[in-house]
């Protein structure tokens, strides 16, 4: 019986390997992750200084080299935020880790496949209306795409007030005279970062997508329009949001103003005296008067004064572009109290001799037809119409979709469709992360939409053996995504000409 006990004990052992270490040097230092069977991790990299103290609101620096190895096998902290929970259908899957939270959270990390070959690049920036997110979030997890011979990258950025604060007294304290957009840098910084220490990980630099969804979505879009961010990346995805058209950066007199208007609220204390408040009191602060808008800025340095202007000009960063949205975007903002015939005054006032056409798309006769209209609109404005914008200017090759699979549904919250964020664990093959009872249809879903984005982000080009084509967009329109995918030429045509009026 002993020797029987003995040999079942060294069974287990030997199924049971341990977790590996692995070692790599960054221009920095060294790092030490782990192994899990032939991929590499990496949890908690640091991409630049810790933003605290002096650096509170400042543009990103570059970190101190550091002796020894440097241990990254967890997640860092998020960034600052109200404290996360789930809500209505967004499971505790979609929200970031509760703690810990931390101004000191400037730190990305990786997955990586061992081969010799140098491999595609995927930089993954979350949302969160910049307010919120984490790149320690389960549905961002990096494992299948390393498995498919992708370079896995997810960043953290300063978000809420820490990451998108104007202010004069902060725009006076640079040469440029601007304030406002260190999220914006923090994502620049990361992606140089990636630039200059990627290679040792086992990835292209001159191979990189830039994705994100929702304000990550809208985080992209400005990295495409930034002077600064040029050539730190080849190829972008943009899910469920943007901001050329009805989205739109504010400018740096709008957004200066905001943050005085916050500010004077505060006893009028100076940006130094603030920037020696703790940071979970400051925000507490913060939140007591009800301060939560917050954008990128166009601020004629980051981000053009005219943004459309640039694009119109050429002056952006023409890469090929995936995007689009799904189906039930349109159900993340509430529609107004409003009857059809109010609906039908302001449509009016605002498209004038264009209304009977407006009108004709986004009908609003009853109540029933008055939701569906302005769900629609939303969805087209926040997500559909800048990519529409973007696909004028571009050079490149750009592919629009529309995800409409409905995944399983929480019984408490029916009827929500495919709604905003769902589509994330479909195309980062991460449906394992997501607790429902996934049914076939769900997993083919998976394939198919992760296959259209892995092929994207190693070729420019989301066609591949098996899969159904997906022209390009002035071609063939929108990929509709669900049970039959296939190209529709005139989907939303008409009404994205009509909002881009």
């Amino acid at each position: 019986m002993k020797s029987f006990s003995f040999l079942c004990i060294l069974l287990v052992t030997i199924g049971c390997k341990p977790e590996q270490s692995f070692i790599v040097k960054t221009d920095k230092g060294t790092v030490e992750g782990f192994e899990k069977g032939d991929i590499d991790i990496f949890k908690g990299i640091p991409f630049a200084a810790p933003p605290v103290g002096d650096l509170r609101w400042k543009a990103p620096q570059e970190h101190e080299p550091w002796d020894g190895v440097l241990q990254t096998k967890e997640f860092s902290a998020s960034p600052i935020q109200s404290k996360p929970k789930p809500f209505k259908m967004w499971s505790a899957e979609f929200i970031s880790p509760p703690e810990p939270l931390s101004e000191d959270c400037l730190y990305l990390n990786i997955w990586s496949k061992k081969t010799k070959e140098k491999k595609p690049v995927f930089v993954w920036i979350y949302g969160g209306g910049f307010n919120s997110g984490s790149a320690g979030c389960a549905i961002y997890d990096g494992e299948e795409y390393a498995k498919n011979d992708v370079v896995f990258v997810s960043i953290n950025y300063r978000v809420n007030m820490f990451g998108y604060l104007a202010h004069p007294e902060l725009s006076s304290e640079n040469d440029e005279g601007i304030s406002g957009n260190y999220g914006l840098l923090d994502q620049i910084q990361a992606l140089k970062w990636v630039q200059d220490n990627i290679e040792a990980f086992g990835g292209d630099p001159n191979n990189v997508t830039v994705a994100g969804q929702s304000a990550g979505s809208m985080s992209v879009h400005s990295l495409v329009a930034s002077p600064l961010a040029k050539g730190l990346f080849h190829k972008a995805i943009g899910q469920s949001g943007g901001f050329l058209g009805g989205n739109r950066a504010v400018t740096l007199e709008e957004a200066e103003l905001k943050g005085k208007e916050l500010f004077d609220k505060l006893d009028g204390k100076s940006m130094q005296e603030l920037r020696e408040v703790p940071a979970e009191e400051l925000f507490e602060m913060v939140n007591n008067v009800g301060y939560t808008s917050y954008a990128p800025v166009r601020d004629g340095v980051v981000l053009a004064n005219d943004l459309e202007g640039s694009f119109k000009s050429g002056q952006f960063n023409d890469v090929p572009f995936l995007g689009g949205w799904v189906s039930g975007d349109g159900k993340l903002f509430s529609a107004p109290e409003i009857s059809p015939e109010e609906y039908q005054k302001e449509i009016v006032k605002e498209f004038g001799d264009k209304s009977g056409d407006y009108l004709a798309l986004f009908p609003g006769n009853n109540s029933d037809e008055l939701q569906a209209s302005i769900g629609k609109k939303n969805m087209l404005s926040f997500a559909g119409l800048p990519v529409h914008l973007l696909a004028k200017y571009n050079s490149k090759p750009v592919y629009v979709y529309e995800i409409s699979h409905v995944p399983v549904e929480k019984p408490d919250f029916p009827d929500y469709g495919a709604f905003h964020t769902s589509d994330v664990p479909l195309t980062l093959h991460n449906l394992h992360t997501w607790d429902r009872p996934w049914r076939d249809i769900d997993r083919n879903a998976e394939t198919l939409i992760s296959s259209y984005w892995l092929n994207f982000i190693k070729t420019g080009n989301p066609n591949g053996e098996g899969l159904p084509e997906w022209n390009v967009y002035d071609d063939g329109g929108i990929q509709l995504i669900n049970a039959s995918t296939s190209s529709e030429p005139d989907l939303y045509q008409a009404e994205l000409e009509i909002l881009s009026k």
